[in-house]
C-alpha cells in the first residue's frame, strides 16, 4: 500500500496494489487513488508483472495527470486495461489526441 499527504486537503492518499498472476496474464488491480507518487513502484509491478499485463481500474477513484499519462503509456506498449471509469477514460483519450508540446488548459 502506497501513502501520500496532501496539503490541501490534510488528507493522505493511498493507492493499493493488488497482483493477480494466472497461467498466462498477469493482473494488477489499482485501488484508491493513482498520483505522481506512486507511479516509480507501479512501474516497477507493471516491469516485472511482464508484457502480457492487464491493469483493472475498477476501484480506482482517482488519477493525476501524470498517471492518465502512466496509463496511456501502458496501454500503448500492450497492456490492457479493465474496468476504467468514463471520465478517466475520457482524460486518456484527450491526453492522447493532444498535439505534443501543447501546454495543458487551466
Amino acid at each position: 500500500m502506497l501513502h501520500s499527504f496532501d496539503r490541501a486537503s490534510d488528507q493522505f492518499m493511498t493507492l493499493k496494489i493488488e497482483q493477480i498472476s494466472g497461467k498466462r496474464k498477469t493482473r494488477i488491480c489499482l485501488i484508491g487513488q493513482l498520483r505522481s507518487e506512486h507511479l516509480d513502484q507501479l512501474k516497477s509491478e507493471v516491469e516485472r508483472a511482464g508484457p502480457r499485463v492487464t491493469l483493472d481500474l475498477e476501484e480506482l477513484d482517482l488519477a493525476d495527470i501524470e498517471g492518465v499519462r502512466f496509463l496511456n503509456a501502458c496501454e500503448s506498449a500492450g497492456a490492457s486495461i479493465l474496468h476504467c471509469s468514463p471520465y478517466i477514460r475520457e482524460w486518456m483519450l484527450q491526453e492522447r489526441n493532444r498535439p505534443k508540446g501543447h501546454p495543458e488548459p487551466l
